[in-house]
């Protein structure tokens, strides 16, 4: 079975799917052997790990490019931002064929206008109704299997209410997008709203400090939510635990102790098949030899 198809299994199945979010392969490992059915790469981890801030200062390539690798570290079906499409109409097609030719299972495309910023920040601007389900309409015209999930993501509750959010997101699933995605709910009241009021497959973004409330997770599958990503989640572990483990370095002048071996963590990122495999071939025998002559 694909990862698209997996995912679509997935998400054909009663209940939600939690998909938490990574920005590099070392996260998407840790989720994968966490248990959860799908990884999440979010574009602001991605951007913060080259070094920018979520102002939609990447491009295409190098989201792609982080996705690759990510999805081919993992079994499990991964579900990539890929912003606004990086263009018009032309531009999306090339983004969905390029995505979906790494092994991604999902992307999500919104209708910001580029550059885009985090949907839970202030001055955001969106596309015209129509430019949105035209490019919307274009990202499922290029996939090149049907099994590919498109996402169609709004942020216009922040600048012109949740009605219209909520129309974008019913004319993006009757142009053919899989999934719905209304981004920045700001109460409660309105993340129950959006699955009842759209009448289609909806994800909630879970971004702790957003404008969305938190709130336990099995609330939002009995919303109706079919898919819940949480973006920051290992970015925000990742900064918390260097911030703690150089503070104690700095502190202490000694490293910081560790509870797994140099080994067991080479483990967790297959080196067991990898010494199958050297094993199996006596790969590096014949180098050695050739040197000892």
């Amino acid at each position: 079975m694909t990862p698209t198809q997996s995912l679509r299994r997935r998400l054909d199945a009663p209940g939600m799917l939690v998909a938490p979010g990574a920005y590099d392969a070392i996260g998407a490992r840790l989720i994968e052997q966490a248990g959860f059915g799908a990884c999440y790469m979010t574009g602001a981890g991605t951007s913060a790990a080259r070094g920018f801030p979520d102002f939609g200062l990447l491009t295409m390539g190098e989201m792609v490019d982080n996705a690759a690798v990510m999805a081919r570290s993992i079994s499990i079906p991964l579900i990539a931002d890929a912003d606004t499409g990086y263009g018009n109409e032309l531009n999306v097609t090339r983004t969905v064929q390029e995505y979906e030719a790494r092994g991604v299972a999902a992307i999500h495309i919104e209708d910001q206008v580029a550059p885009k910023r985090c949907g839970h920040l202030d001055g955001k601007e969106v596309v015209s109704r129509e430019e949105f389900v035209s490019k919307i309409r274009a990202a499922v015209q290029a996939r090149r299997t049907p099994d590919f999930v498109i996402i169609a993501r709004t942020d216009a509750r922040a600048m012109i209410g949740l009605d219209e959010a909520i129309w974008r997101a019913k004319a993006a699933l009757q142009a053919g997008a899989d999934m719905a995605f209304v981004e920045a709910t700001q109460t409660l009241d309105e993340v129950a709203r959006v699955p009842r009021d759209v009448g289609g497959p909806c994800l909630l973004n879970v971004v702790p400090g957003g404008r969305t409330p938190i709130f336990d997770l099995r609330e939002a599958e009995q919303m109706g939510y079919k898919l819940a990503i949480l973006p920051g989640l290992m970015l925000k572990a990742a900064i918390e635990a260097g911030d703690a483990a150089l503070a104690s370095l700095k502190a202490t002048h000694m490293a910081p102790n560790v509870s797994a071996s140099v080994a067991h963590t080479f483990r967790r990122f297959g080196a067991e098949e990898w010494d199958n495999l050297r094993q199996r071939f006596n790969a590096g025998a014949r180098a050695t030899e050739a040197d000892a002559q």
